[in-house]
């Protein structure tokens, strides 16, 4: 498993419960957390999940996301 922080516009409550069924009823990932408060919408994921899957879940429920460099 891999940990990822991607950059997102998943803003508020309302748009984390859109996202919630996507991330945490997926066997491949382990834990996932959004920042609300951080200037990105911080989006820290631990997954057996490509970077690029993550981004397609994402994009299917309408949001966008950005790698961040470690």
């Amino acid at each position: 498993m891999k940990t990822f922080q991607f950059k997102t516009n998943i803003n508020c409550t309302s748009c984390i419960a859109t996202v919630s069924p996507e991330l945490s009823f997926k066997e491949k990932i382990k834990d996932w957390s959004i920042d609300v408060t951080s200037p990105d919408k911080t989006l820290t994921i631990t997954t057996d999940y490509s970077e690029s899957e993550v981004k397609e879940i994402l994009e299917k429920v309408g949001y966008k996301a950005e790698a961040l460099n470690a």
